[in-house]
């Protein structure tokens, strides 16, 4: 090594040593530059290169970012960017999910409207957003509490409706006292408690609206042309639950406490068998449970009922009790 090539080594190791990466100076002067490029827009009309749609989770403005943001956001800019080195027509839009039963209830704890408080959380998170530099294409930005976008999600809906593919029926949801309908994942502990105020929460038969899935189960368990994993297609196949099978009109016998005549259907997907059953059993809400229960039955198996409302469907599906 010569004089000179030392030299420069050492110059390079004491600046190294020297000099700290300090993104709040570095990085806004590129990302306004990238933006006065328009690196990230894409051009939906070019075909001349092959074309890559990026999609990630739409995030949610219930408050600011957390570290779970980026820990999704970044390893999905990587594939983003590694496309564009390939030489993809890379289409990576951000978006904010907007509706949801934690905003309303943050408003009306904060004693705000709900749209300003969650337009305001998106100003927020896209500020902060920003400062993170990836490559997002802004001018394909999606908020879906605005009536430019949720006007889409009517006129799907009321398609749907008109195809008899949407409909109204009655079944259980969690509920809490203070913040109403809760999602599964909102009710924790072994004692069924809200992850908000910590009520007990129970459960409620509620009319709701549904989409009917399972018109396309068929369409919906063909993987072909799809490059899934393993894992990610049997969750969906399990998820689906398709069977083959017939649904049996059983009607009850009399009764000193009922008059009988009363339909109970059974699905099977082995009718053939039904002759040797001895018995059937009735989910704790079905609506015959009060109708056959026998009067020195009853404290027992409203007892029961009040239970199995305590429980997760987990506990319920159980086998080994």
């Amino acid at each position: 090594m010569t004089t000179s090539d030392s030299a420069t080594t050492d110059a390079r190791d004491a600046r190294s040593r020297i000099e700290r990466y300090d993104p709040s100076a570095i990085e806004p002067k590129w990302q306004a530059r990238w933006d006065e490029l328009h690196l990230y827009e894409t051009d939906l009309e070019d075909d001349s290169k092959p074309r890559f749609y990026l999609l990630t989770m739409y995030d949610y403005p219930s408050g600011s970012l957390h570290i779970g943001h980026w820990y999704v956001k970044t390893p999905t800019d990587a594939i983003g960017r590694y496309h564009r080195m390939l030489g993809d027509n890379v289409f990576q839009p951000i978006g904010f999910d907007a509706f949801g039963l934690p905003a309303e209830n943050a408003a009306i704890k904060n004693r705000i409207n709900p749209r300003a408080w969650t337009m305001a959380n998106i100003d927020t998170m896209r500020r902060q957003l920003r400062t993170m530099g990836a490559g997002w294409d802004w001018t394909a930005e999606v908020v879906t509490c605005d009536p430019d976008f949720y006007r889409w999600n009517q006129w799907l809906f009321l398609q749907f409706l008109e195809q008899g593919l949407a409909y109204r029926a009655v079944s259980p949801v969690d509920w809490c006292p203070n913040d109403g309908t809760l999602a599964r994942e909102q009710v924790e502990g072994a004692d069924r408690h809200c992850w908000r105020c910590g009520a007990k929460v129970e459960k409620r038969e509620l009319a709701q609206w549904y989409l009917r899935t399972t018109s396309y189960a068929d369409e919906l368990l063909d993987f072909s042309g799809i490059d899934w994993p393993d894992p990610i297609r049997i969750m969906q196949t399990n998820w689906i639950g398709r069977s083959t099978g017939a649904e049996i009109v059983f009607e009850t016998a009399p009764a000193p406490h009922h008059e009988g005549g009363k339909e109970l259907r059974v699905f099977t997907t082995r009718p053939d068998t039904l002759f040797g059953a001895t018995f059937m059993v009735m989910a704790p809400e079905h609506p015959l449970v009060p109708a056959l229960t026998a009067p020195d039955r009853r404290a027992e198996v409203e007892a029961y009922v009040a239970r199995a409302e305590e429980q997760t469907e987990i506990e319920r599906l159980s086998t080994d009790r």
